[in-house]
């Protein structure tokens, strides 16, 4: 009777020990090992300030219409990339605020996604499906625009969405689901006012 108690309480404990580990949130490590900062959860929000900016990173993409985009053709505006694909439920649970955010800035401030696993028609079935009026880049293939920003993005994280400013540098990310576009339009707001 003792024996099954202790072994009762010790299974309760394997198990309320098992549970609070699954709770708990990790970081997420690059390529190279380099902790990107990612810690798992939905709409974890970090400003970068200016003096902490990481310089541009360089890349060439595909959209999902064909046409090339290459980093340098950003430079010069304040932009938003959302690295998203069809199948992930907070991706498509966040379009609705994606595509609102992007409305409020729409002609001042572009937006793309970056699909990290789909082909093109598949991101204009979701883009259609889900509203989205912005384009989406084609990383799958290549995986170019996920490595030059391997230092915020983890391949387990997506969604992610990261502010770029105007000399190419990320000024802002949101890792997990984009919960409010208010505050999204707030990130990117007090990156166009810095000017930097």
């Amino acid at each position: 009777m003792i024996s099954r108690r202790v072994g009762a309480a010790l299974a309760a404990s394997v198990l309320a020990v098992a549970v609070l580990a699954g709770c708990t949130e990790s970081p997420s490590f690059s390529s190279d090992g380099t902790d990107t900062g990612y810690v798992s959860g939905a709409g974890v929000y970090k400003e970068i300030g200016v003096a902490d900016r990481k310089p541009a990173a360089t890349y060439t993409s595909v959209l999902d219409s064909g046409a090339k985009l290459t980093s340098s053709q950003l430079l010069g505006t304040v932009h938003v990339l959302n690295f998203w694909y069809a199948s992930c439920g907070p991706c498509r649970v966040e379009a609705p605020t994606m595509q609102k955010a992007y409305a409020h800035f729409k002609g001042s401030v572009p937006f793309y996604g970056v699909d990290v696993y789909d082909q093109a028609a598949t991101a204009r079935t979701f883009e259609s499906t889900h509203k989205v009026k912005y384009p989406s880049m084609i990383d799958t293939n290549t995986a170019a625009v996920q490595y030059a920003y391997s230092a915020y993005v983890s391949p387990d994280a997506v969604p992610t969405t990261l502010v770029i400013d105007k000399h190419g540098r990320v000024a802002a990310r949101v890792t997990g689901e984009v919960e409010s576009s208010t505050i999204l339009t707030a990130l990117i707001d007090r990156v166009i006012a810095q000017g930097q």
